[in-house]
């Protein structure tokens, strides 16, 4: 009796130990399972972002990248043109660019983690459409836009201290990217930290980051700018110059 009773014992224990190394192979299966749907999930997102040849072929279409002889306020040359508002004036288009860019925002823990408390700013008018697309897909509280008077970047909205919240800052295109440095500039002084940066088109003579933060874009271009007739292949072509603005 006595030895059945030990043998009954030595089984509840091993039956015991069996449990809990079931149990605890089932945490790490639900950890390991968590994980893989957020891969799943991640390169789902990376998927969906289209290719730097399909935006280019959507700015084509759209008028907003052109190719030829163009002279530029500051009196460069270029044999391109970017005129981004043409592509955005087309609603499905601008979707289309402006939940691409927001996809690759969404790719960031320090944005997704804080969404919807997030503020999207442009640091002009010509960004606004892309910050309401932004705005719209990443389905963030704040929206604001700066603008340059005498000289200074500011808020047309009144804005106190503190009450801007982590922001990410988006532009249609980033020739050099000072506008980008003053409106960086304009929200820390306003208490606010930028946790993301991006535009549509990026000249790759821009900064790659800025503040430390990476500049997110849908194509980066290689602009090829001319200080003057004498470097300019088009001028030695003869090919017949247009005057545009930025």
């Amino acid at each position: 009796m006595y030895a059945l009773a030990r043998n009954f014992g030595s089984l509840c224990f091993v039956v015991c130990i069996l449990h809990r190394l079931s149990g605890s192979s089932t945490v790490r299966i639900k950890v390991q399972s968590t994980k893989h749907k957020a891969q799943i999930e991640e390169n789902r997102v990376v998927e969906l972002i289209p290719s730097q040849d399909a935006v280019m072929q959507i700015l084509k279409r759209t008028g907003a990248f052109r190719e030829g002889h163009f002279i530029y306020p500051n009196g460069k040359h270029s044999p391109h043109y970017f005129q981004m508002p043409l592509a955005f004036r087309y609603y499905d288009t601008a979707r289309v660019l402006a939940v691409a860019l927001s996809r690759k925002f969404r790719l960031e823990k320090d944005i997704s983690s804080q969404l919807p408390k997030v503020a999207v700013i442009s640091p002009s008018s010509g960004g606004i459409p892309v910050a309401f697309g932004v705005r719209d897909a990443l389905n963030a509280e704040q929206i604001y836009w700066a603008e340059q008077e005498k000289g200074e970047r500011m808020f047309r909205q009144y804005v106190n201290q503190g009450e801007v919240n982590p922001c990410i800052i988006v532009d249609d295109i980033i020739r050099s990217g000072n506008a980008i440095d003053e409106t960086v500039t304009l929200v820390q002084s306003l208490g606010a930290r930028m946790i993301g940066c991006g535009a549509i088109v990026r000249f790759e003579s821009a900064p790659k980051e800025v503040d430390g933060v990476p500049i997110k874009s849908l194509v980066d271009f290689d602009a090829r700018m001319y200080d003057g007739e004498q470097d300019c292949p088009e001028c030695k072509e003869k090919v017949a110059p247009e005057t545009v603005r930025f």
